[in-house]
């Protein structure tokens, strides 16, 4: 049961929300003013927030027949069997709040403007899979991951440490955006096969295999000019 915990936590995907509230510090701290307490805080934050967005998206799209067992990469444990439905539920109810939680005590730290923050990741992470209208389906997920873990994840660290943004934070957080959508659509990339058929529309599916991979290039590259 352990195993089959991490297999939908996904161990290897954590390193994409920490780096941004890694980010957001450091540049805190070379502007001069920074906290330990609000790094810890968010980075627990964060790390709560990427692994209710896994759960979530093993739930609903093993519930919708997104995943298969054709699909390529790691198990699905919804798809699979491993974990039912609503004990996964249940776990992405006690994820969340205990992100809302880390959350909280982020802003009563830094500033009550996080909540707002907090309120649009959470809606984000359920509506990427789920919901009426799903941002994965309608191509939106890399500019999804562009805007949380670039430009809200790196600024509003660096906002909750030193209560300001400037151009160079933005920039820096644009940097980390392109680098997460590039994970985003080389993982999409891989699904075109399973998720075209079962109506799961994302922006790689819609581009096609060789435009996707040209975007790739064209994300990268531009983080690196940038």
């Amino acid at each position: 049961m352990a195993s089959a915990w991490l297999l939908a936590i996904r161990p290897r995907t954590l390193p994409a929300s920490i780096s941004p509230i890694v980010l957001g510090s450091a540049l805190a701290f070379h502007h001069g003013t920074w906290n330990p307490w609000i790094l810890g805080l968010a980075l627990a934050c964060a790390l709560l927030l990427q692994i209710a967005v896994n759960l979530a998206n093993d739930l609903f799209d093993g519930r919708a027949g997104i995943d298969t067992a054709q699909r390529l990469g790691p198990l699905r444990v919804t798809q699979s069997g491993l974990i039912d439905h609503r004990t996964l539920t249940i776990a992405l109810g006690v994820v969340c709040l205990l992100a809302i939680a880390s959350g909280l005590a982020l802003a009563a730290l830094s500033d009550w403007l996080l909540v707002g923050f907090g309120i649009a990741a959470l809606c984000a992470l359920l509506a990427y899979s789920g919901g009426p209208w799903p941002l994965a389906s309608h191509g939106l997920g890399e500019l999804t991951v562009l805007l949380f873990f670039g430009w809200l994840a790196v600024a509003g660290t660096h906002y909750a440490h030193t209560l300001t943004v400037n151009g160079t934070v933005i920039a820096y957080a644009t940097i980390a955006g392109l680098i997460s959508a590039a994970i985003m659509l080389v993982n999409n990339l891989r699904d075109i096969p399973t998720d075209g058929p079962a109506g799961k529309r994302t922006l790689a599916v819609r581009l096609g295999d060789a435009a996707s991979r040209r975007l790739y290039q064209i994300l990268l590259l531009g983080a690196v000019l940038l």
